[in-house]
């Protein structure tokens, strides 16, 4: 005859006991819960109740052109979407030829292109740009499948990523007398200019934060003071100082027939300035790496040069990630900075739309979508960063 095989009792293992053991485990426990739980519901059916029966959407479907493109012209666009198109298909790619980390911003990238292409379609902007939206990111999964099935190299794809800047800025910005009219980067405003400045800023100041912080600890004593001279001053200023330096006196210092358009001077600001940032992060990721590791490379003949590029550098930056990520998503929200010196980026061109008489009133609908903006692509970088230091294990190994 067999036993019976009894369940765990409710009261120690489960959720009923869970419940008990944090949130019920004595009167005032029990009662600090229900106060917070009503607290939030009032709060959730206050919110639900203006966003569907109070609020003005109609600011946001109106104006939505303007929030995604700023004074872009019209009959233009077209070439934002196909940057945007060599992005979906890179993305896609890049997941199914990598995948994990790279997998959750393909994700991300083909699900805000379906979000756009719905909000775009109720929009003025009609069907044509909604339908490119959409096939955008149908792109990122032919691409994404293509990369699973082994079709793109790996060090082709890393040629495109190369490639794929500087293409994309000249099918924006246009040039000369090309097919590809030349669009003044005034015009360039919305989410279209806050993508730009923070990606040029992420991808440019990384290298050169790594430079600076490999200079701060160099023997030679006229590269050390200079990084350090650099790092320490820039870190001593606002953002908001570097921006008007960039605009103001910078030009001052140039040939008078050079002339750097305003968003170059932006974009060179918040360069300028998180790379010092960047470097300091760097520089504490290079101090954890234990002086034994160096001594052993050292003894195994390898120069300055190869101990730092296969030895030391690996982990340093892989330690870093977090410290680094947590910038990038600051330098993001940083960019709204640039609203000082001119330039009309996704807060700029609110501020601009909420100027207009049938906009008055709207600031909490207006306000609300553009911090719907941000939170996603901060999400989304997050995201991708837990995913990337689980599988370079940091903090495991």
């Amino acid at each position: 005859m067999t036993a019976e095989t009894l369940p765990p009792p409710r009261d120690t293992i489960g959720p009923i006991a869970w419940l008990r053991a944090n949130l019920f485990s004595g009167p005032i426990s029990s009662l600090m819960t229900i106060l917070i739980v009503a607290g939030l519901v009032w709060l959730t059916l206050g919110i639900a109740g203006w966003a569907l029966g109070e609020a003005r959407w109609s600011v946001i479907t109106t104006n939505l052109r303007l929030f995604l493109i700023g004074q872009y012209p019209a009959d233009q666009a077209w070439r934002l979407w196909l940057a945007l198109a060599i992005l979906s298909v890179l993305g896609g790619a890049s997941a199914g030829v990598y995948g994990k980390s790279t997998r959750a911003l393909a994700i991300t990238l083909s699900a805000c292109q379906l979000l756009l292409a719905g909000l775009v379609l109720v929009s003025p902007m009609g069907p044509v740009p909604a339908g490119l939206l959409a096939v955008n990111a149908a792109f990122v999964w032919v691409a994404f499948a293509g990369g699973v099935r082994g079709f793109v190299p790996r060090r082709a794809l890393l040629a495109a990523w190369l490639v794929s800047l500087p293409v994309s800025f000249l099918l924006i910005g246009g040039f000369g007398a090309t097919p590809l009219a030349s669009v003044s980067s005034n015009l360039w405003g919305g989410l279209l200019l806050t993508m730009l400045v923070a990606t040029v800023g992420i991808l440019l100041s990384f290298p050169i934060g790594v430079l600076l912080a490999l200079g701060r600890r160099s023997r030679l004593p006229a590269v050390r003071i200079l990084s350090t001279g650099y790092i320490e001053i820039i870190r001593g200023v606002p953002l908001v100082t570097i921006l008007f330096m960039a605009d103001i006196i910078l030009p001052l210092f140039l040939p008078a027939e050079w002339r750097l358009d305003r968003v170059a001077r932006a974009m060179g600001g918040v360069t300028l300035f998180s790379a010092a940032y960047v470097a300091e992060n760097v520089r504490g990721g290079l101090q954890a790496i234990p002086t034994g590791q160096v001594e052993a490379a050292q003894a195994l003949g390898l120069n300055g040069w190869q101990t730092n590029r296969d030895i030391v550098l690996p982990q340093a930056l892989r330690a870093v990630i977090p410290a680094n990520v947590g910038l990038f998503i600051s330098l993001l929200k940083d960019t709204t900075l640039v609203t000082v010196i001119g330039l009309l980026e996704l807060l700029g061109i609110s501020r601009a739309i909420l100027a207009q008489p049938e906009s008055f009133g709207a600031q909490m609908e207006v306000y609300v979508f553009i911090a719907g903006v941000f939170f996603v692509l901060c999400y989304a970088m997050s995201q991708a960063s837990y995913r990337l230091e689980r599988q370079l294990g940091v903090g495991t190994r």
